[in-house]
C-alpha cells in the first residue's frame, strides 16, 4: 500500500480536485485506490455525492474508540464512488468537534496510521484529503503518509499559505523524528494572466526542486466533472487538465522508483 496526503494549509488550491483525478487515473490503470476525506467540510464526499452532513457512518466513527481502531470497523465506513477500483472513506461534518472531544486523550495523531494498517492488503493505493487547517485530522494524516502532494494555486495569497504549511511539515517532522517526501503542486494556473505566471516564478524561486517541474492549468472541466460526480479522467481524457495530473502522477510513480 503507498500512501499519499494531499495538503495545504489554504482553502481552495485544489486538493479535492486533485485527490479526485489521480486517485481516477490510478483507478483507470487498474489500481486497487482508497480515497479518504479527512475535512470536516466533506467536499471529497459531497463530490462523491454523499452528504456530509447526514451521512450514517463516517471517518468520525474512527475516532470514537479512545485511540483504539476495532479490526472490524474500518471496511464498514468504506462506500463506492463512481469510478470502479476506486472507493471513499467519506468525512462528516462531526469531523469538526474532533479537536475538543479529544482533549487528553492519548495516540489520537495515530487512528489513520492504525486504520491504513488494517486495510493494509486491500488497498494498492490511498489518497487523503484534508482539512485546510492544522490539527488532529492533519497530524493523522501526515503521520500516515509516505508522501504529502502540496497543491498551491498559482497567486499571492496563496503562496502565503504555501509558507505556512512548509512550517508545519518541519515541525511535524521534527517531532515525528522522521523525514516525510513531499512535493509542492502548482495548481490553477494560466500562463494568459502576468498574476500566474509571477507566481509561478515566485514558488519556483522560492521553493526549487520541492516544486514539480510543471503546472496544473485552469480547466473548466474540472468543475464539470465535480458537477456530475464523476473523476475528471472519466469526463474527458483528452483534456488539458486531465494530461497535466497524468504527468504529475508519473513524476510521483517515478520518486518512489527512486
Amino acid at each position: 500500500m503507498r500512501i499519499w496526503a494531499i495538503a495545504n494549509q489554504k482553502g481552495g488550491v485544489g486538493k479535492t480536485t486533485t485527490t479526485a483525478a489521480l486517485g481516477g487515473i490510478l483507478a483507470k490503470k487498474g489500481k486497487r485506490v482508497l480515497v479518504m476525506d479527512l475535512d470536516p467540510h466533506g467536499s471529497l464526499t459531497s463530490y462523491f455525492g454523499y452528504d456530509p452532513d447526514n451521512i450514517e457512518h463516517s471517518a468520525f466513527d474512527l475516532f470514537m474508540y479512545q485511540g483504539k481502531v476495532p479490526e472490524d470497523l474500518p471496511r464498514t465506513l468504506i462506500v463506492k464512488t463512481s469510478m470502479d477500483g476506486m472507493r471513499l472513506m467519506p468525512a462528516s461534518s462531526a469531523l469538526a468537534t474532533l479537536e475538543r472531544r479529544m482533549v487528553g486523550v492519548e495516540g489520537m495523531g495515530l487512528i489513520i496510521s492504525r486504520t491504513l494498517a488494517i486495510l493494509w492488503d486491500d488497498y494498492d493505493y490511498v489518497l487523503i484529503d484534508n482539512s485546510p487547517s492544522l490539527g488532529v485530522l492533519m497530524i493523522n494524516s501526515l503521520a500516515a503518509a509516505q508522501m504529502l502532494i502540496m497543491p498551491v494555486q498559482t497567486e499571492f495569497l496563496a503562496i502565503k499559505g504555501l509558507e505556512r504549511m512548509m512550517h508545519t511539515l518541519t515541525m511535524v517532522m521534527k517531532s515525528q523524528k522522521s523525514k516525510l517526501e513531499f512535493l509542492i503542486v502548482p495548481t490553477m494556473f494560466d500562463r494568459r494572466t502576468q498574476a500566474s505566471m509571477q507566481s509561478l516564478r515566485t514558488i519556483k524561486a522560492n521553493w526549487g526542486d520541492q516544486v514539480w517541474r510543471w503546472a496544473i492549468p485552469v480547466d473548466t472541466k474540472f468543475r464539470d466533472a465535480s458537477r456530475a460526480g464523476i473523476v475528471p479522467s472519466a469526463l474527458d481524457a483528452t483534456t488539458h487538465g486531465v494530461r497535466a495530473y497524468e504527468k504529475l502522477l508519473e513524476t510521483l510513480l517515478s520518486r518512489e522508483i527512486a
